[in-house]
C-alpha cells in the first residue's frame, strides 16, 4: 500500500487479494462463489490493457471509491503502455454545493441525528443538465476518460467501466476521513456521512447501478486501492444468473459495540483480537454486505444489490412482486456472551415507517439463541401491571437526571435456552440480556431502533447514546403483556415431519412476522423443496455440511455460516459431514401471509 496509506480506520484487516478457502468445520470470513479459470485479473497494469484498444471510456462508480488514487494511478499505467490520456471529472458537471443542500435537506430528518427519509429523486437530480452535455471527449488524445460517480449520465459511447466498493470499507474510510458524500465539499464526519449515505446517496446510486448493470464493459472492485480486482461485465452477469440458482453465502463483516461480548472472537476464526469485545455481525444484511466471486484463488466483491437487480425473480419466486429487489429477510448476530445487555428498545409499526422514513415493509424481528451462558435471559414484553404514563415518566426523568432503571419492575424478564426462538414483532419492548449470542432472524430494515433506555452507557467514542422515547412510545404496543408473552411471543416448538435420520422442528412466529423459521435436524441427508420461497439457513449444531442443488453446484458452508438458497433452485440437498445430529435453522417466507387482508400494506412493487 505504498500510495494509498491513511484512507481506513478500523482494526479489521483488508480482504485478501487471494484467498483459499477454511478448513472444513472452520468459519470462513471471505466466503466466494467459484467462476472459471482466469477471469479475475489484478491491478491498474491488467485494466490498462484491457482499455487500450478504445478510444472514449466512461468510468463509472459508487461514492466512497477513493477517486483521486484511482485516476492517477490508471493514468500512470497507461501512459506506461505510451498512451496519450485526456481526462475529465465528473464533478465538474456537478451543481453547485448549496443547491446539492437545498436538493437532499428534505430526506435528512432535520436536527435527528440518526433518521431521514429515502432519497426519492435521481442521481440525475444532482448534475446540470447543460454541464452534462457540454462534456466531450478529446480527439486530440489516444483515450479519453470520464470518470467519477455518475460518469455515465452524460452519455459517451464507448467502454463502461463500473468501479464497485463495499459498504463497510465506505463506512472505515469515512471514518478516517477519507472520503465524503454525493455532492459535498468536505467529509462530514462518519455518523453524519452514514446517516447521509442511507437515507441519500445509496439509493440514489443503487437505483443508477441497477440502470447500468446490463451494459456494464468491465466491473473493478476498488476496497484495495493499489490491487483493483477486475473481469468482465459479461463474466459478472453469468456469474450472477449461476448464482441466482444455486447456494450463495454473503460476505460477513463485524463491528465492536458499547454492549459487545466475546463469543465471536473466540468462536469464529480470523477476527481481530485487540478489539475490547464485538458485538455485531452483517452475517446477511443485505444492503450492506457483498458477494465475493473467485477465479483461481482472486477474490472480486460486488455488492448483493447486484445479484437482486439481475435476478429479484429467481432469487424471491412467488414473492418477487411484493418486495421488488429489496432482499427481505435478515441474519445477523449480536454478541452479549461476557458482554451488557441491548438498549430497551423497539421498532416502529408498518405505516410508522412508511411514512415517516419511506421503508416499505417494517423490522420485525426474532431471537434465536444460537449458544448461551448460565442464567442467560431476555428481556420481552411488558409486566401485567404496566402503567404506560407512569413508565413514559420514569424514562424522562433518568434521561434528565442520568438515573438508573429497574427495568424489570415494567419488562418481563424470560430465562434463554440454546435453540430457544422468541417473538420481536414491530411495537413490542424488547432487549438481550447478557450472556446471549443471539442469531437475529429477522425482516430486513435495521436501522430503525427506538431506543428508551441504555442502562447509562456511553458509546464507544465516550459520547451518550440517542434515545428515542417519544418515537417509541408512538409505537408500542402495552398489551403486550403478561401471560400474552408466554402465550405468543415464545415460539412453541413442535415436530411437523420425520423419517428414519431426519426430523423437521416448527418454531412458529408471530402473526405479524412475513416469514417463518424451521429447523433441520438430521443424521446422514436431508433433501428439500424451495416451494416458491427464498430460503435462509444456517448451520447451528455440528461442524460443517455440503449443499447439492439439482443445477449441480456442491458447496460446504460451516458451523455459524449463513446462506441463502434461492426459489430458482428449486430442490437441493443438505450432506452432515460430522459424527453427530446436524441442526439447520431455515427462515423463508410464509405462503399464505400476503392472502391475509390485515397484511395489505406490503403493497406489490411491480
Amino acid at each position: 500500500m505504498a500510495r494509498v496509506t491513511l484512507f481506513r480506520k478500523t482494526p479489521h484487516p483488508l480482504i485478501p487479494a487471494r484467498h483459499t478457502p477454511t478448513p472444513r468445520g472452520q468459519y470462513d470470513l471471505y466466503p466466494a462463489f467459484a467462476l472459471g479459470s482466469g477471469v479475475i485479473e489484478m491491478g491498474y497494469d491488467a485494466l490498462a490493457r484491457r482499455i487500450g484498444a478504445h478510444r472514449v471510456v466512461t468510468i463509472d462508480g459508487y461514492c466512497g471509491v477513493l477517486w483521486v488514487n484511482f485516476q492517477e494511478q490508471l493514468d500512470q499505467a497507461l501512459r506506461a503502455y505510451g498512451l496519450r490520456t485526456a481526462w475529465v471529472d465528473i464533478t465538474t458537471a456537478l451543481r453547485s454545493y448549496t443547491e446539492i443542500e437545498v436538493l437532499v435537506a428534505p430526506f435528512l430528518g432535520s436536527d435527528d441525528p440518526l433518521f431521514g427519509r429515502r432519497f426519492s429523486g435521481h442521481l440525475r437530480d444532482f448534475f446540470e443538465v447543460q454541464k452534462l452535455e457540454q462534456l466531450a471527449p478529446d480527439s486530440s488524445a489516444d483515450v479519453s476518460l470520464l470518470y467519477g460517480c455518475g460518469a455515465a449520465l452524460a452519455g459517451w459511447e464507448g467502454l463502461l467501466i463500473y468501479v464497485d466498493v463495499p459498504k463497510n470499507e465506505i463506512q472505515y474510510r469515512a471514518r478516517a476521513q477519507a472520503v465524503g458524500n454525493l455532492g459535498t465539499d468536505k467529509p462530514l464526519g462518519p455518523k453524519p456521512h452514514y446517516k447521509r449515505s442511507y437515507f441519500v446517496d445509496w439509493p440514489a446510486l443503487n437505483a443508477h447501478k441497477a440502470e447500468l448493470l446490463p451494459r456494464i464493459d468491465l466491473i473493478v472492485d476498488e476496497q484495495r486501492p493499489d490491487q483493483p480486482m477486475l473481469m468482465s461485465g459479461e463474466t459478472l452477469r453469468r456469474g450472477l444468473y449461476d448464482m441466482s440458482r444455486n447456494a450463495v453465502r454473503p460476505r460477513p463483516w463485524f463491528e465492536p459495540g458499547p454492549w459487545g461480548g466475546q463469543w465471536m472472537k473466540r468462536t469464529l476464526s480470523g477476527l481481530p483480537q485487540d478489539v475490547p469485545n464485538l458485538a455485531w455481525s452483517f452475517e446477511l444484511i443485505a444492503p450492506e454486505n457483498g458477494l465475493c466471486f473467485e477465479s483461481e484463488g482472486n477474490l472480486l466483491e460486488v455488492s448483493f444489490d447486484m445479484l437482486m437487480f439481475a435476478h429479484h425473480r429467481e432469487i424471491l419466486g412467488d414473492y418477487a412482486d411484493y418486495f421488488g429487489d429489496e432482499f427481505p429477510i435478515r441474519f445477523d448476530f449480536l454478541d452479549t456472551v461476557e458482554g451488557g445487555p441491548l438498549s430497551v428498545q423497539c421498532h416502529p409499526r408498518p405505516e410508522y415507517i412508511r411514512r415517516h422514513f419511506g421503508e416499505t415493509f417494517t423490522q420485525d424481528e426474532t431471537y434465536y439463541i444460537l449458544d448461551c451462558a448460565p442464567g442467560a435471559t431476555v428481556y420481552l414484553g411488558f409486566r401485567d401491571d404496566i402503567d404506560p404514563a407512569a413508565f413514559h415518566s420514569v424514562l424522562e426523568k433518568s434521561f434528565r437526571e442520568a438515573a438508573p432503571i429497574k427495568v424489570e419492575h415494567f419488562v418481563t424478564v424470560l430465562p434463554a435456552h440454546k435453540h430457544d426462538l422468541f417473538l420481536i414483532p414491530n411495537g413490542t419492548i424488547h432487549c438481550s440480556g447478557a450472556g446471549n449470542l443471539v442469531l437475529e432472524i429477522s425482516a430486513t430494515p435495521y436501522l430503525f431502533t427506538f431506543k428508551m433506555y441504555d442502562w447509562m452507557r456511553l458509546d464507544l467514542d465516550g459520547r451518550p447514546r440517542p434515545l428515542n422515547i417519544d418515537r417509541a412510545f408512538d409505537n408500542l404496543h402495552f398489551d403486550r403483556k403478561g401471560r400474552h408473552v408466554k402465550d405468543e411471543l415464545v415460539a412453541r416448538q413442535h415436530l411437523i415431519a420425520q423419517d428414519e435420520g431426519w426430523q423437521l422442528v416448527h418454531l412458529p412466529t408471530h402473526r405479524e412476522h412475513f416469514y417463518d423459521v424451521q429447523r433441520y435436524e438430521f443424521d446422514d441427508r436431508v433433501t428439500i423443496a424451495s416451494q416458491g420461497s427464498v430460503h435462509v439457513l444456517m448451520l447451528v449444531e455440528e461442524h460443517s455440511l455440503i449443499v447439492e442443488t439439482q443445477h449441480g453446484k456442491r458447496q460446504r458452508f460451516n458451523y455459524a455460516e449463513t446462506f441463502i438458497v434461492p426459489a430458482a433452485a428449486g430442490q437441493y440437498t443438505l450432506i452432515n459431514e460430522g459424527l453427530s445430529r446436524a441442526k439447520v435453522v431455515k427462515a423463508f417466507i410464509k405462503p399464505d401471509w400476503f392472502t391475509q387482508e390485515d397484511h395489505q400494506w406490503l403493497t406489490r412493487k411491480s
